[in-house]
């Protein structure tokens, strides 16, 4: 990987360009013709390296709920139980964790849905032991962008997008056309010249209406950015470590500024505490290796002069996928899971 392949990465991971010829652009800043510059973004797919480039969306502004959530199941149900939580079309993320909690999972869920009921039949198909919603109830900084240049992570400067920066959503709500264009951006985009321009066709609009359209989602906060998502332990960023920390209730809002500010943090965010949960603020921090991430928290902890916290590393993936919004997969799920519900009720 040379150096003009590091700078491609950090730029479609930073803000892709909505406009006709992404790549062309892209390469003008780079000095590499357009041709290029989808070359490089073939190779890296074929290396896996590169997830996926699409739009990156607000699950709240879009109506939708949802909560992280930390089970504790028995070691010897663990695969069964994460094959469980998989199923639910609404799960993005799930990961084994060295904890008694030992498997986390975000899950987002529809306006009309209900959240807590979601919960509690994954709790039971699961057969966990306990399980803990860990809804945001404060957004320090979320933005995941792996610096392929080399910085150390424990550099400092403000949060690009946190709920003191989030867009005020647009007096209209969303509009058909909008959810239209919402379910065009999410998917992987087709590394064409014009690649915007069959999605516009499939919508029935203009490329230069579905550019405004797009271009009014991100100023009412709909959608974060047009961004890359790279596979972190390709990109050789192999420990993935949620720092979690015990922080008074009325120092929460300058300590989670701080740790917001960390660039090798890519989420921070406010959570509930429980009896037996006392963390209310968490970090999350990718690194080459475990003593990077531990770097990183150690420079957190003297900026904050907070001591009491615990590290949970991912030790084993079980599903990382990009939320799908406005899809009738979720319905079908809750609709399957009343009928199992009702037809066990029926044989008792």
């Amino acid at each position: 990987m040379d150096d003009r392949d590091k700078r491609l990465l950090n730029a479609i991971q930073a803000d892709f360009p909505l406009r006709a010829r992404p790549f062309h652009i892209l390469g003008t800043a780079l000095g590499l013709v357009e041709a290029e510059v989808i070359a490089r973004l073939g190779e890296y797919k074929r290396q896996r390296l590169l997830r996926q480039i699409g739009g990156i969306f607000d699950t709240r502004s879009l109506g939708y709920q949802s909560s992280l959530v930390a089970m504790r199941v028995r070691p010897d149900r663990l695969e069964a139980a994460a094959q469980v939580v998989n199923q639910h079309p609404g799960v993005s993320h799930n990961y084994e964790r060295n904890h008694e909690f030992n498997l986390w999972f975000t899950v987002a869920v529809p306006s009309g849905s209900d959240l807590s009921w979601t919960v509690d039949r994954l709790h039971e198909m699961a057969g966990a032991e306990s399980t803990r919603m860990l809804p945001t109830l404060r957004l320090f900084k979320i933005g995941v962008q792996f610096d392929m240049e080399g910085k150390s992570g424990a550099e400092r400067s403000e949060a690009a997008y946190s709920d003191a920066r989030r867009p005020t959503a647009g007096p209209d709500g969303l509009r058909p056309v909008d959810i239209a264009v919402i379910r065009e951006l999410q998917e992987d985009l087709l590394l064409l010249p014009q690649p915007f321009a069959p999605m516009a066709e499939r919508v029935g609009i203009a490329e230069e209406e579905f550019f405004a359209v797009a271009g009014r989602l991100k100023a009412h906060g709909y959608m974060r950015r047009m961004a890359a998502v790279l596979r972190h332990r390709e990109a050789g960023f192999r420990a993935n470590a949620m720092g979690v920390w015990v922080v008074p209730a009325e120092r929460a809002e300058e300590v989670g500024r701080i740790m917001g500010s960390f660039t090798g943090v890519s989420h921070c965010y406010l959570r509930p505490t429980y009896p037996d949960w006392p963390y209310s603020i968490f970090t999350m921090v990718h690194g080459q290796h475990d003593r990077d991430c531990q770097e990183i928290f150690d420079a957190i902890a003297r900026a904050t002069a907070i001591g009491e916290y615990a590290l949970l590393y991912s030790t084993k993936e079980y599903k990382k996928i990009r939320l799908r919004y406005f899809t009738p997969e979720v319905a079908a799920w809750e609709a399957d899971v009343r009928r199992s519900l009702a037809s066990a009720a029926a044989r008792s």
